[in-house]
């Protein structure tokens, strides 16, 4: 199966398990897979036989900014479900980081890594 990879979605949002994460926010970043059949598009030449990944990128976007949950799973859970739901999409990977979490001492990442099918 064939794939587009989408790296660097980044956008501002108010998921977390803290009230002030919630309320404050913070950075998240998504990189995405997404598996569908490029032949039909890569023969025509034609953007209506493949997936527009600017749609990918918006609809993303708008989850982080507009969702308030507690866990990052639950935010990735929902970001692939959403890109499921596209057209001709079989399968997507969703791996969701959260750059600066407010833990202690403390100066990685936490990723977030799902993949889900139709």
């Amino acid at each position: 199966m064939d794939s587009i990879d989408v790296n660097g979605i980044r956008a501002y949002g108010y998921t977390g398990l803290l009230p002030e994460e919630r309320t404050l926010g913070q950075w998240f970043e998504v990189d995405l897979t997404i598996w569908l059949d490029l032949e039909p598009s890569a023969k025509s030449d034609d953007i209506t036989k493949t997936v527009d990944y600017r749609q990918a990128i918006t609809m993303i976007q708008h989850i982080i900014k507009t969702a308030k949950f507690a866990l990052v799973e639950k935010l990735a859970d929902v970001i692939a479900e959403d890109v499921l739901k596209i057209d001709l999409v079989n399968k997507v990977r969703v791996r969701l980081s959260k750059p600066a979490p407010p833990i202690p001492d403390f100066s990685g990442s936490i990723t977030i890594d799902i993949t889900r099918s139709q």
